[in-house]
């Protein structure tokens, strides 16, 4: 790639749903590609939202070319039915909920988002070669509901036996559906908020994106809790002030319990949601610590 191409858009398609992935590419590319997905409680969030765009930006900038995944958002139904007083952190309210259904287009259940993380993936691994890295240095992460999506990718490439992900990104991920108890310095932190799950919010965001209870104990659906053996090395940075920080701390030590390369750290100042506001410090940090963990990966690893 050179310095003079601009950011372009794919048209996909995957589960019979079509989505789009946004390609920015890097001035001089290092040999790393990463996939990405944005949050948004699984039923917000665009290709616009810095959490998408300014990480893209900031990683490319660093010489990783990114694709980010535009992928098909949940419905909302039970957002909507749910008081804004029972919805706690994290859960966004009735208002923003109707906002994000008015801006996006049609709206499906897993596991579409998920298999077009994979299929975004897939397309990454077979244009490689075009964006400037290689086939063995592509890999996948996201942020909060997008970390979900992208360990499960991760998990789907894992179990088809092919090609996988080369790492794993993840920033204040979604991992499970019922969010692990807070530790005690979590608790500290968040005073009498450490109960507020919303009473029903999390719940029901996992319901909402997943539409039948069943499926919430699948690990493709929650990765959180079931077999993590064989994923690649991990890079976890969850927020300080979030009470999804235990989700992350959690899913770092199941990695680790299943012997995989993981790295966890905290933006310990930092509330859910800060790669979403333009040049806050934890944001720039947090790209950067993306960007060195996929250059180590081409420093340490092996072709496969």
């Amino acid at each position: 790639m050179t310095a003079g191409q601009a950011v372009r858009e794919v048209g996909l398609e995957a589960a019979g749903h079509p989505f789009v992935v946004r390609i920015y590419p890097a001035a001089v590319p290092a040999g790393p590609v990463l996939v990405w997905a944005h949050g948004g409680g699984f039923l917000g969030g665009t290709l616009d939202m810095p959490e998408a765009d300014q990480t893209a930006r900031l990683v490319a900038e660093r010489g990783i070319p990114v694709v980010s995944v535009g992928y098909s958002l949940a419905p909302a139904d039970l957002l909507l039915e749910l008081p804004d007083d029972r919805r706690g952190p994290n859960v966004p309210s009735r208002a923003q909920v109707e906002a994000e259904i008015a801006a996006s287009g049609p709206r499906v259940h897993y596991p579409v988002a998920s298999l077009q993380l994979l299929a975004a993936f897939d397309w990454a691994l077979e244009h490689a070669g075009e964006l400037g890295g290689t086939r063995e240095r592509v890999a996948i992460g996201g942020a909060s509901a997008g970390g979900n999506l992208a360990a499960s990718a991760a998990l789907r490439a894992r179990d088809r036996g092919t090609a996988a992900p080369a790492a794993l990104l993840l920033c204040y991920p979604a991992l499970h559906a019922e969010l692990p108890a807070p530790s005690d310095d979590l608790r500290a932190v968040l005073g009498a908020d450490a109960d507020a799950d919303g009473g029903e919010g999390p719940r029901v965001l996992a319901l909402n994106y997943v539409g039948d209870p069943a499926l919430l104990a699948e690990a493709y659906a929650f990765p959180g809790g079931h077999d993590l053996r064989g994923l690649a090395a991990t890079t976890v940075v969850n927020a300080g002030r979030d009470r999804l920080r235990a989700s992350g701390e959690a899913f770092a030590a199941e990695l680790a319990l299943a012997g995989v390369d993981v790295a966890v750290s905290q933006a310990r100042a930092a509330d859910h949601g800060f790669l979403n506001l333009p040049g806050h410090p934890a944001a720039l940090r947090t790209t950067a610590r993306f960007a060195r963990a996929l250059e180590e990966e081409v420093r340490c690893s092996t072709p496969r």
